[in-house]
């Protein structure tokens, strides 16, 4: 099967997700329609990461992030006509949507070029909780809602997901993102090999306004005075200078495995994000035997099981947590093991690729129903 994945920005979440999926469906061809953000990752090193014979790339030039009336009827036509030879050519079987820009303009030049029953749609994040004003994300809302008349099949990442589509009278379906356990450095493990006495918080990823680098700061500075408390953010981006705190430490973009051992070895992973799918960051924190602290969001709720950590609503709760969690190291040892037992039986990365293969079938083979 010839498996056409359309992507605006081929960075952060997605990379880990894309080679993932390259890798656990080898007998399928995947062709990448990407756009990128040099800023973030270079696309050559993107490329390296994907090993795997099964997969070619295609760039989609004009794509970008944020709306632009010009440049997206330009990212359009683009779209309009690198579809269009693939399906001249044969070479289009399924065509598999990531993203706002990515679901929105794909599913209108699919219904073009009559191939909407032939469409899956991976939001990861609803786009309508994202926005920065209750206007905007009513706008999305109803971007979203006129893109599904174009036809697909809505995947969510997450149930919290689900249900904000489902409310927005957007049908939809999960299959929860997964990883993969057993190849995850054990908290523990990583402990043992880093020296630290600090009661080190850390998060990773992309530092853009997504992840709320103001509340982090904000959490830290509070922190301040407390000579034991460290926090650490594992990643780079456009927003760091809003990361002011004295005891906040920016590492930049590491390589994996080093990246890996320093959240491992720390106390407590925490994310500030204010909207998630389901953040791949996270599930590795869960697979270190890490506990958690997240914000109360789309997409983080439903890493949490009220064993494995806690969720926050606003920093004064996110400092209170921290504090409790300081003062009791054997909780959060308890804690780590719940994150470890929860991600193993629930965040199977198996059983995330066999449900995108029946799905994948489903679209190709009319006639057979898709089955979880």
């Amino acid at each position: 099967m010839r498996i056409v994945h359309v992507i605006e920005p081929l960075a952060g979440g997605m990379v880990t997700f894309m080679t993932s999926l390259v890798e656990n469906l080898p007998e399928h061809t995947h062709l990448i329609v990407h756009g990128n953000r040099e800023h973030i990752t270079p696309l050559l090193e993107v490329k390296k990461q994907f090993r795997s014979p099964n997969v070619k790339f295609i760039r989609w030039a004009s794509a970008q992030r944020s709306p632009h009336l010009k440049k997206d009827v330009k990212a359009f036509v683009e779209l309009y006509t690198i579809l269009k030879r693939l399906k001249r050519k044969n070479l289009l079987d399924v065509v598999h949507l990531h993203c706002s820009k990515g679901g929105f303009l794909g599913r209108m030049v699919c219904r073009m070029l009559g191939l909407q029953h032939l469409v899956i749609y991976t939001p990861n994040g609803a786009p309508f909780m994202a926005g920065s004003s209750p206007i905007s994300n009513y706008l999305y809302k109803i971007l979203e809602k006129t893109a599904s008349l174009f036809g697909g099949q809505v995947v969510c990442c997450s149930p919290s997901e689900q249900q904000a589509y489902n409310k927005a009278g957007i049908k939809a379906i999960t299959i929860n993102n997964g990883i993969p356990y057993k190849k995850i450095i054990r908290r523990e493990v990583s402990r043992n090999k880093v020296n630290n006495n600090n009661f080190m918080v850390v998060t990773s990823g992309r530092i853009v306004d997504q992840k709320n680098p103001e509340l982090f700061n904000t959490i830290a500075l509070f922190f301040e005075d407390f000579p034991d408390f460290e926090f650490l953010w594992v990643g780079d981006g456009d927003a760091k200078e809003k990361l002011t705190a004295k005891n906040i430490r920016i590492t930049g973009w590491l390589p994996a495995e080093k990246a890996n051992e320093l959240v491992a070895a720390s106390d407590v992973y925490i994310s500030t994000a204010k909207y998630e799918g389901l953040p791949f960051a996270v599930l590795e924190a869960l697979a270190m035997n890490m506990p958690v602290l997240l914000t109360d969001c789309i997409g983080n709720k439903d890493l949490i099981n009220n064993l494995n950590g806690a969720v926050f609503s606003d920093s004064h709760e996110a400092k209170y947590r921290l504090l409790q969690f300081y003062n009791n190291a054997s909780m959060l040892n308890v804690m780590g093991q719940h994150s470890g037992s929860y991600c193993k039986k629930n965040f199977n990365l198996a059983d995330t690729f066999r449900r995108y293969q029946h799905l994948y079938q489903a679209c190709f083979m009319p006639g057979l129903s898709y089955t979880t």
